[in-house]
């Protein structure tokens, strides 16, 4: 007996159907059924009352179904424990990340870390949205470099460094004359913003600035990443606010980088792990952070 024979048993009993079973398994109902008469003959009973109109289990057939779940939820326990521990002797580091990380921080550790630890896995995930703090909490995330802290006692953060904000705009926009923005300049201009959560924490630092400048420009939420951001704004003639980082990086010539009058805040970029995550992985990757970076403890 085969554990395939079980899962035939299975489907043919939740479905009283072969043909519908033989469609689910992706088999043909002839050899189906020679299976269902093989596993009955090695039993030694009949599990199965079939007709030209129906199908129906007997008493044995009943029993035998409920003995066949648990032995195949086992297996499959059984299979995704033995991968669990290969996955652990793997010694897999997974990094949730936004964008800036992988720009600032990655090129300055992870080739390193890959070169002298080659037997570490590197599991990257850039983070989309803001269920980051409990994927970190699970353990689905080892450490996250993004824009939040997390106010928990199991939990260190330290700021490895400051982005600046920066005028985005097209070079056809009238503002791109001038080499400094003025503020009042802003009222009423189109300003392009990503609307992805993942960016809130920016959208938020700049929505403040200009609540506290007293500027009301024209806010749309066209795009989903800093990327789609600069394609509007070419496309469309307008501005955005993003993280200076960008400018070596696009160089575009429809494309002009301008202060404003008044510097907008510097966003932070955290690095968050568990306390007690001492594995090999995490005391490398942290000691090379220590050696690029000067990290400061956020309480």
């Amino acid at each position: 007996m085969e554990l395939r024979h079980l899962r035939y048993f299975i489907t043919v009993a939740e479905e009283l159907n072969f043909s519908k079973a033989a469609l689910k398994l992706y088999t043909a109902q002839p050899s189906l059924s020679q299976q269902i008469k093989d596993l009955e003959d090695e039993i030694g009973v009949r599990l199965l009352n079939r007709t030209k109109r129906k199908v129906e289990l007997t008493e044995e057939g009943a029993v035998f179904l409920e003995q066949a779940r648990l032995t195949i939820a086992q297996a499959e326990k059984a299979v995704r424990m033995a991968r669990e521990v290969h996955l652990s002797k793997q010694q897999i580091l997974k990094i949730g990340f936004i964008t800036t990380a992988e720009v600032r921080v990655f090129p300055k550790i992870l080739p390193t870390l890959r070169m002298l630890y080659p037997h570490i896995k590197v599991d990257l995930q850039i983070l989309n949205g803001l269920d980051h703090y409990r994927a970190l909490k699970k353990g689905d995330l080892d450490i996250v470099f993004s824009r939040q802290s997390f106010d928990d006692d199991e939990i260190d953060n330290f700021v490895v460094l400051q982005d600046t904000l920066a005028l985005f705009l097209a070079k056809q926009h009238p503002l791109a004359q001038l080499a400094t923005i003025p503020l009042q300049a802003l009222n009423g201009v189109d300003l392009v913003m990503s609307k992805a959560n993942s960016y809130c924490v920016m959208n938020k630092a700049i929505a403040e600035f200009f609540e506290k400048h007293h500027i009301q420009p024209h806010i749309q939420e066209k795009s989903d990443n800093l990327v789609e951001n600069i394609a509007v704004i070419e496309q469309e003639m307008s501005c955005s606010i993003l993280p200076q980082y960008l400018d070596p990086f696009i160089k575009l010539d429809q494309i002009a980088v301008r202060p404003l009058e008044h510097e907008l805040p510097p966003l932070n970029l955290f690095v968050s792990y568990r306390k007690n995550n001492l594995s090999f992985p995490m005391q490398k990757l942290l000691e090379l952070l220590h050696q690029h970076f000067e990290l400061m403890k956020y309480a």
